[in-house]
């Protein structure tokens, strides 16, 4: 057995089994992309229903082109600008790639990952990964290596510890639709910088709980196990819209705030995204702050909505 933690991770994907990896977005759980009994096991180690399809990472851009029939010219200047990263580009897929990845889609979601590791990893191996998040289907992402341990760690061999994620969100999704641009999933790219790259408005398609188009598009994703109710800044909102709670104590609450704190509830309940009020910051903490929450003794879960601005 490899001593060395790439060696480790490459061993174990040359044999088919299934490896936690790091991402700037999230942690991925990663398997052989060209390989149908590699990619079963994603499934089944996640419980994630196959007709939920995967991104498929690359090293490099150029290789894109191994496994996508037409790369429109757009793509081009969209990787230019933000390849690698995150950024997943929906194109027609070659026969190469196994139905189970796409979920019998005529289409591949395609992305180079940019965190170090797994870009050497993936540069020591000749084949791509098929890597949905690290997580049990349906829960919050994960963004540390110990997220992933505590989740998965006696469904799979190996956990490649990159260290916390940069961008803490998954990655934005982007297809064509008879040429023009449609996101099917919002992310680590802002639309707004997308769209000032093609100059043009794209559309919008999101959440498809029949038949989805791309990864994350069913809305029981990265959802935490507590209730979660969104909009209410105090107490006494909450409860004059939800009369079934009114029993509810604020030491019972977990609170996600933007910028500050509230005053309804115990300060030791409250996770605050970022007190600078910075964008980038609350969307690295995002998930980890929502599982932090999630692991409290506590009986929902009150967030108020972000900014409208990119995150």
């Amino acid at each position: 057995m490899p001593v060395d933690a790439l060696e480790q991770a490459k061993y174990w994907l040359l044999q088919d089994e299934a490896v936690a990896i790091p991402t700037e977005t999230v942690y991925g759980l990663a398997a052989n992309a060209l390989h149908p009994k590699a990619v079963s096991k994603i499934f089944a180690i996640k419980n994630r229903p196959t007709f939920d399809p995967l991104i498929v990472h690359c090293s490099h851009y150029t290789h894109f082109e191994h496994f996508a029939s037409t790369i429109p010219p757009e793509a081009d200047k969209l990787a230019e600008a933000f390849i690698p990263g995150p950024l997943t580009l929906l194109l027609p897929k070659l026969p190469i790639i196994p139905d189970l990845v796409t979920a019998g889609l005529p289409r591949v979601a395609l992305r180079v990952p940019n965190h170090p590791l797994t870009q050497a990893l993936l540069q020591a191996i000749d084949f791509p990964l098929a890597a949905p998040s690290a997580n049990p289907f349906g829960y919050i992402s994960p963004t540390t290596a110990q997220h992933v341990a505590d989740q998965l760690g006696d469904k799979i061999p190996y956990v490649l510890d990159g260290g916390a994620c940069g961008v803490g969100l998954e990655s934005t999704i982007l297809g064509w639709e008879d040429g023009k641009p449609v996101v099917y999933r919002l992310g680590g790219i802002a639309i707004e910088s997308l769209e000032a790259v093609l100059q043009q408005k794209i559309q919008l398609k999101l959440q498809q709980n029949a038949n989805p188009q791309a990864a994350g598009m069913l809305d029981s994703h990265y959802a935490p196990r507590k209730p979660l109710w969104v909009g209410y800044l105090s107490l006494a909102d909450f409860l004059t819209a939800n009369p079934s709670y009114q029993t509810l104590q604020p030491e019972k609450v977990g609170v996600l705030r933007f910028r500050e704190a509230s005053v309804d509830f115990p300060i030791e309940n409250q996770r605050i995204l970022s007190p600078q009020g910075d964008a980038t910051e609350a969307a690295i903490h995002f998930f980890d702050y929502l599982r932090q929450l999630d692991a409290m003794p506590i009986n929902i879960i009150l967030a108020e909505w972000l900014p409208e601005k990119p995150l």
